[in-house]
């Protein structure tokens, strides 16, 4: 194989309840990668498309670059590689854009150099990946763009990720506002202690999401998906948030959040016309604050990262 083609969808981190712990996957948005063989002995970024100039073509500073070469380097050859980056989706969007490239590359590679390492085993290149990018490894972005579906990250220190059974009808709606929110001042804002009974009661929610998902139970999954630490701060820097939520809510959602650091919201239901419903009202909702937006309707993706 001399040229391969990957596709790796958006992620949702947080979850509400579960600030960098939970994370799932979803069908759209999401990148595009081709990487080609060459015989120049280096990892070269030759083009980007759809990032309007804004992404670093230095392969030290662009997640794709950095994992590519991390990769191969590890591997001991000295294999050449052309990078095209095609981004489909919203930089800076809190859909995990960073990490879709990230989980892109080093799926892509490892499959166009034969499979050499199993899928677990890329799950820390996609981390550095991130950090290449935004200064920080986490994984609750590249772990369920990678493993496709639900996942917990219980530890970083050893790392222990778990996949987590959802239910076959659940549907994820996605809206995108054209707003900046930066990650770097959404943690800034978060306070640095925290009230031990919210600390109790944002436990709860956390098993009791993760039980929910497991068991099918829909009303116990929307019960749990309240944020008592998180949201009521960072809720603040996104326009229009309370009244999506409110809406959403009235419309037969489970649940609704915060997408990673923001700007988009997410909403859970169980139905797919609901789901669709929601969409719709939350692009009319930012048209009444004058803000475009686009919205994204899809189950939770189970498969991860896909060859084109």
């Amino acid at each position: 194989m001399k040229e391969i083609k990957v596709f790796a969808p958006a992620t949702v981190a947080n979850v509400t309840c579960g600030f960098d712990i939970l994370g799932f996957a979803v069908d759209q948005p999401g990148d595009e990668i081709t990487l080609r063989k060459s015989n120049s002995g280096k990892v070269k970024i030759v083009k980007i498309t759809g990032d309007g100039g804004a992404l670093p073509l230095d392969t030290d500073q662009n997640s794709c670059g950095a994992v590519i070469k991390m990769f191969l380097n590890d591997l001991g050859t000295d294999q050449g590689i052309d990078i095209f980056l095609d981004k489909k989706m919203p930089l800076g969007s809190g859909l995990g854009s960073s990490a879709a490239s990230s989980v892109a590359a080093i799926f892509a590679i490892n499959e166009l150099v034969g499979r050499p390492k199993k899928l677990e085993e890329l799950l820390p290149y996609a981390m550095e990946g991130e950090r290449a990018a935004c200064g920080s490894g986490h994984a609750d972005n590249v772990a369920p763009g990678l493993y496709g579906g639900f996942v917990l990250i219980r530890s970083y220190e050893p790392l222990d990720v778990i996949g987590l059974k959802t239910p076959n009808d659940l549907y994820a709606t996605l809206v995108h506002p054209h707003i900046e929110v930066k990650t770097k001042d959404a943690r800034e804002i978060l306070r640095k202690q925290i009230y031990f009974k919210d600390s109790v009661k944002q436990s709860g929610n956390v098993a009791g999401l993760i039980a929910g998902l497991l068991t099918s139970d829909y009303g116990l999954i929307s019960r749990s998906m309240h944020d008592y630490i998180v949201e009521p701060i960072r809720s603040i820097l996104i326009p229009g948030y309370d009244e999506v939520k409110r809406a959403v809510m009235d419309l037969g959602a489970l649940g609704a959040g915060i997408s990673g650091s923001g700007p988009s919201i997410f909403a859970l239901s169980n139905d797919h016309d609901i789901a669709n419903r929601i969409a719709a009202k939350m692009k009319t909702i930012y048209a009444g604050f004058e803000i475009e937006s686009e919205t994204y309707v899809s189950k939770i993706n189970q498969s991860g990262p896909k060859i084109l």
